[in-house]
């Protein structure tokens, strides 16, 4: 659907987000940042993420000015609590509970930077994602697929874990991890991209 124009990079190692950008048969390089994703004192959950997200983009971009780098962070909130991923089964479990039968956020914020162009964009986008009612049963059968323990509130949607999701309000591909809609306008305003016609 686009072809690359210039050297692009995606800080995540997150099979998700490689996944979003392939289907649009963009070009990019995979490099993992390595960042220290401990949260600040006081810190708001929408302010945490944003300084993931430019974390990782700077620790990447400083050995590769040349290339453009997106990275990504999302995180979950219920009652103003940031669910992270799962730390075991039981942890799991209990969070999977908490969100059954209610609806939470999913933010996801992204940072588009290039050092040598002295770019740093950076932004992030919320869906509200209600779950429907389901016993711990449901919660322990999830779990036990192992699906739940690298996803950032116990759950993939895009997987299994849909079973579970009774509506959502917002961007599909921002639950999944990196809203796809906002993020490839900006690669095309940034002629890193640009839509692929066979006419």
């Amino acid at each position: 659907m686009f072809q690359t124009r210039k050297p692009l990079i995606l800080a995540s190692g997150s099979p998700r987000r490689r996944e979003l950008l392939a289907r649009l048969s963009i070009d990019f390089e995979v490099i993992v940042p390595q960042v220290d994703e401990t949260g600040q004192a006081g810190e708001s959950p929408e302010a945490y993420v944003l300084r993931m997200a430019r974390l990782k983009a700077a620790a990447v971009g400083a050995a590769h000015a040349g290339s453009w780098v997106v990275a990504a962070d999302t995180i979950v909130i219920l009652d103003g609590d940031v669910l992270t991923k799962p730390g075991g089964r039981r942890e799991a479990v209990d969070m999977l509970m908490r969100l059954s039968g209610r609806q939470h956020e999913v933010r996801t914020a992204w940072c588009l930077s290039c050092d040598a162009e002295g770019v740093c964009l950076s932004d992030s986008c919320v869906s509200r994602v209600r779950f429907r009612t389901f016993g711990r049963d449901w919660a322990k059968a999830y779990v036990d697929t192992g699906e739940p323990m690298d996803k950032a509130g116990g759950y993939g949607i895009q997987e299994r874990g849909g079973v579970l999701v009774e509506r959502i309000d917002g961007s599909y591909s921002n639950v999944v991890g990196l809203p796809l809609s906002e993020l490839v306008g900006l690669l095309e305003e940034h002629r890193i991209v640009s839509p692929r016609s066979a006419l």
